[in-house]
């Protein structure tokens, strides 16, 4: 019977993938940077470009488009800070953003995977 929930659950698209969560220490990508960043350019073509090049770095784990003070916010995973700046100046030799702001992680208080879903 639960074997059978989560093939109608595949089907249906609720379960979306199946992964395994690996220890980013362990498999050395121990530093995690929250990348802001903004732009002058708003249009789709614009955004269709910008958003295949960021894609299409694995250190690129997490990628929105945002409201607010910034357009674009990504966590980034990589072995050190001079590999995040190896990143980064890959990144800037391929797209404009007008302004980027980078927050290293001292501390993961909370990581989860799990949506809350008491109202299911």
């Amino acid at each position: 019977p639960c074997w059978r929930r989560i093939q109608k659950m595949e089907e249906e698209g609720v379960i979306v993938r199946r992964v395994a969560v690996l220890d980013p220490k362990k498999v050395k990508v121990p530093v995690s940077v929250f990348m802001a960043g903004r732009t002058r350019e708003h249009s789709r073509e614009w955004l269709d470009s910008f958003s295949k090049v960021v894609t299409s770095f694995p250190e690129v784990v997490e990628f929105y488009r945002m409201s607010g003070e910034v357009d674009y916010l990504m966590r980034v995973v990589v072995a050190s800070i001079d590999a995040y700046d190896d990143f980064y100046q890959r990144l800037i030799a391929r797209v404009s953003l007008s302004d980027v702001s980078s927050t290293f992680a001292m501390e993961q208080i909370k990581y989860t995977t799990a949506l809350p879903l008491e109202d299911l």
